[in-house]
């Protein structure tokens, strides 16, 4: 299984640390001397430790070594790692570890070779005393099989996380539909009232008051050809179609806000401390407490 650096790993490896439990920026010790200082950590493809990275300053030159996480004892109340055991020249048996470089299973394989002595492997009663450990290779070798080099120990390493929920409100766009604006024709029978005038010729006869007068003989009686004319008009209906602006349409959007109410159940894990007897326990000073009291 590959190994990783944990900022190549998770970028924002940081957020998952509390602030007092930072361990890249712990001293190492060995016993009550200072061997160095952590300097990264190392995570497999599932992200968990795996290494520490040990920069052993004055103690052996500068030297960058890996120490499995399960050797580490943490104190996070005084910022430091302890490794008990670990001698000088223990150390220098170990391979070199230079920053970026891949750590294959030989390099591996040397390191816990350093380790096991150190290690106390709980004793396997259901076994058979004959039963010899079954052999591995890089194919088949699994970190189970060296619990005491990357488990952390719960006895030296108690700590006890409380969650809680959290409601997070986020919102997401989404269409929610489409409006079309466009045109269609739609026709009516319109009618409309024109009066027109016609004018017609009326003849009316009557007889004049002379009725019956001799006329003289030069008179114009009898004459051929004598027409009167009258011109007769009338009118006709001129009907046509016009188009004309009728109205404007205008087409804007506008944001309306409302706010949404949403209520969930939320859990919370709070401390239980049983005790047995009489014995001293500081409970410590909740931090939320006084960070509300600012």
């Amino acid at each position: 299984m590959a190994l990783h650096r944990i900022k190549d790993f998770d970028p924002d490896y940081r957020s998952h640390f509390e602030e007092q439990k930072y361990i890249l920026e712990y001293d190492l010790y060995s016993g009550s001397e200072k061997i160095g200082s952590v300097k990264d950590l190392l995570v497999d493809d599932n992200g968990k430790f795996r290494y520490l990275v040990i920069h052993t300053g004055s103690w052996i030159f500068g030297k960058n070594v890996l120490l499995p996480i399960g050797r580490a004892q943490i104190d996070n109340k005084k910022h430091c790692v302890y490794v008990n055991g670990l001698t000088r020249a223990q150390a220098e048996a170990l391979p070199e570890y230079q920053e970026g470089m891949t750590v294959d299973y030989d390099q591996e394989e040397r390191v816990r070779g350093v380790y096991r002595p150190m290690a106390v492997a709980p004793l396997d009663t259901s076994a058979p005393l004959e039963t010899a450990p079954a052999a591995y290779d890089r194919n088949t070798y699994n970190y189970d099989r060296d619990a005491d080099l990357y488990n952390l120990n719960d006895q030296n390493h108690e700590s006890l996380k409380l969650y809680e929920e959290r409601l997070i409100a986020s919102k997401t766009r989404q269409k929610t539909g489409e409006v079309s604006i466009g045109k269609r024709v739609e026709t009516e029978t319109a009618r409309v009232s024109v009066p027109v005038e016609k004018e017609r010729v009326v003849i009316e006869r009557t007889t004049p008051v002379n009725a019956g007068t001799t006329v003289a003989p030069d008179a114009d009686a009898f004459a051929e050809g004598e027409v009167a004319r009258v011109e007769v008009y009338e009118e006709t209906p001129d009907i046509h179609k016009e188009a004309f602006v009728r109205e404007e349409v205008r087409v804007r959007k506008e944001v309306n806000q409302q706010t949404v109410q949403a209520e969930e159940q939320l859990r919370r894990e709070e401390l239980d401390v049983n005790t047995q007897g009489r014995p001293v326990v500081d409970k410590g000073i909740d931090s939320r407490s006084s960070q509300r009291s600012k």
